[in-house]
């Protein structure tokens, strides 16, 4: 068995440096929105990288598209978020556009993940 395979996948690099740039807009955002719209954004995008070493952790083939679909809902759930401070005016649009392409790359990733899981079912 290969312990904590999931440092080596592209798509848990990816989806880390996202979360710094997350961390990083949300020191914009308004105090106010610290317990609101900011932990949300928090914890969805953790989200992301928890549920691939989690599926990564799974002997079940099952399993681990089960936790790489979670992973694939919590980014979609970011991008939602990022829309909303976008539309707030909390981020920029170059802010928005740069964070947007970073989410695509990262969904083409999981799906490419999810894809190579349901070929060994």
């Amino acid at each position: 068995m290969n312990t904590f395979s999931f440092f080596d996948l592209r798509v848990y690099k990816e989806s880390k440096l996202l979360i710094a740039e997350i961390y990083h807009l949300l020191s914009k955002f308004p105090k106010y929105e610290f317990y609101a719209l900011g932990d949300q954004l928090r914890r969805s995008v953790v989200s992301v990288t928890s549920n691939i070493a989690e599926g990564s952790g799974r002997f079940s083939v099952k399993e681990k598209i089960h936790f790489i679909e979670i992973a694939y809902g919590s980014l979609t759930e970011t991008l939602c978020q990022l829309d909303i401070a976008h539309d707030l005016k909390y981020i920029t649009d170059d802010e928005f556009n740069n964070e947007k392409e970073r989410i695509t790359t990262i969904g083409k990733q999981l799906s490419g993940l999810r894809n190579s899981f349901m070929k060994k079912l």
